[in-house]
């Protein structure tokens, strides 16, 4: 496939209200998803002889959606602690710990400062850090190692 043609999806797509699209000719397939924060991820297109079509980084910042737009996910509600709640930037698999045989990032009672680590969510098999946004303790952790979660799903309360 043409990189002018995917560069042209790439603009399709950010000029849609699209999430992910995927075109395949032939046996050659690219798949464009949007990620949180307003970026485009390209996965390579796949296809007998390999080809490399460069990527963007998949932790760009997007504006996030209304309360209108959330998708239904419940607004926080009395069993959450007060604080300021950092939501997942997009759909994929939360782990806490960069291993199974380490120690998780952090820990209810953890003192974070802003870009701190607190987690990370493999989607299309990249691993993607989830950092703190303000400084504070870690008042809950809402999510589980191993989790399957949503995009914009609350997982942690810092205070």
């Amino acid at each position: 496939m043409d990189l002018r043609k995917i560069k042209k999806l790439i603009d399709l797509l950010e000029e849609s209200n699209l999430a992910e699209i995927e075109i395949k000719e032939g046996e050659e397939s690219v798949r464009l998803a949007r990620v949180p924060r307003g970026g485009v991820a390209v996965a390579a297109p796949q296809m007998a002889m390999p080809m490399h079509v460069e990527s963007r980084p998949a932790v760009m910042p997007m504006a996030g959606p209304t309360d209108a737009a959330s998708g239904g996910h419940p607004k926080p509600s009395s069993d959450l602690p007060e604080g300021h709640i950092v939501r997942a930037p997009m759909v994929g698999t939360f782990y806490a710990s960069p291993s199974p045989d380490k120690p998780a990032f952090v820990t209810v009672g953890q003192a974070v400062k802003a870009g701190d680590t607190l987690g990370i969510i493999e989607a299309m098999k990249m691993f993607n850090p989830i950092e703190a946004d303000v400084s504070g303790t870690v008042l809950k952790v809402l999510v589980e190692s191993g989790q399957p979660i949503e995009f914009d799903e609350p997982l942690f309360v810092i205070g």
